[in-house]
């Protein structure tokens, strides 16, 4: 029996939308690969157990596990490529909606065929599809600890992105909703206003220090001086 290639690891997250055909192939990965049928049915054969994925329908298949996968009237997948440890847990079960999740593969999809066009999109596509999924982390992962200095540090190195709590959240570990919870619990105020209250201490801390206000605008990622004017106005009253 021939042995199947053992392709190289995967990017932490890589989203990419593949068309199979009556060719058969086989090989394994050194990390998950999660498909989502769109059109067609992909025949599969799993260290030996078949299976298959046709529209509506997802396989998460686990690292090293050697598979075999062929469509002999094509087929078209959403496919994720991933190293997140979560996705072991979606491998012992159907997701809890698949129309909510078939939904999002469809969206994803599109913006897959232009990439640069959605690229924040693509960036969080992998963490939306695990809680569509229904297996984001548990309960206990609240008593993860936030270093919010570090975030912070992080954030102003940042500010020339358009920031959202999805971002936070990533770099703290922790889903979207989690995050959103922990900074009204630590901080006492929405992720979204402790976002905005570093920004503007950090251009109010810039102006202090001498710089202009086109400068600190640009800095702190304001899209114009009077931008900047206006919030620092409304923070002062």
């Amino acid at each position: 029996m021939q042995t199947p290639a053992m392709l190289p690891r995967a990017e932490p997250h890589s989203l990419s939308l593949r068309d199979y055909g009556a060719s058969r192939g086989s090989h394994a990965h050194d990390h998950f690969q999660v498909l989502i049928g769109l059109a067609g049915v992909l025949e599969l054969e799993v260290e030996g157990r078949g299976a298959r994925v046709g529209a509506g329908e997802a396989q998460v298949v686990v690292p090293g596990d050697r598979h075999d996968f062929e469509s002999r009237s094509g087929s078209q997948c959403l496919v994720l490529d991933t190293t997140h440890p979560t996705w072991a847990r979606c491998a012992e079960h159907a997701p809890a909606d698949a129309s909510r999740l078939q939904t999002l593969a469809l969206y994803l999809a599109q913006c897959a065929q232009h990439p640069d066009a959605f690229a924040l999109t693509l960036q969080h596509g992998p963490a939306l599809l695990l809680e569509a999924w229904g297996a984001t982390p548990p309960a206990p992962a609240r008593s993860r600890r936030i270093d919010w200095t570090a975030l912070a540090a992080w954030a102003r190195a940042h500010w020339h992105e358009p920031l959202g709590v999805a971002d936070l959240a990533g770099v703290a570990c922790l889903s979207p909703s989690q995050f959103a919870q922990r900074c009204r619990d630590e901080q006492g105020m929405s992720a979204m206003h402790w976002l905005r209250m570093l920004r503007l201490a950090h251009a109010r801390e810039l102006r202090l220090g001498g710089m202009g206000v086109a400068e600190t605008a640009r800095h702190t990622g304001y899209r114009s001086p009077s931008a900047l004017t206006a919030a620092l106005r409304r923070l002062d009253h």
